[in-house]
């Protein structure tokens, strides 16, 4: 757990320009919640870097419904890149030629 105790797992997730965390936390009640941050290195590479930052909180109630969602997202995209229509991920593109470490002391 983190200082704020209310942390209890952490996953980070390079993806090209974004880097995704997934933070499982509590409540002081102990109910539990899902954080997603999508954080994207912006402006002045030069200097002092700069993030963008997007956040989803995901709680108890929610975790079936967002799940069976993503999943059904998720199976149609794989079914498109099926059809030879779309782009695969193991396609080079724009996005995936940077490689770049973001810790979270930077956030």
């Amino acid at each position: 757990m983190n200082d704020r105790n209310d942390e209890v797992f952490s996953k980070r997730v390079k993806a090209g320009k974004r880097t995704y965390f997934f933070d499982v936390k509590t409540t002081r009640g102990k109910d539990l919640y899902l954080t997603i941050t999508e954080s994207k290195r912006t402006g002045d590479y030069e200097g002092t870097p700069e993030y963008e930052k997007h956040k989803i909180f995901l709680y108890k109630e929610d975790f079936d419904k967002f799940s069976d969602g993503m999943g059904e997202a998720l199976d149609k995209i794989k079914s498109l890149w099926e059809t030879g229509e779309y782009k695969k991920p193991e396609e080079e593109d724009e996005y995936n030629t940077t490689k770049e470490e973001v810790t979270f002391e930077e956030l």
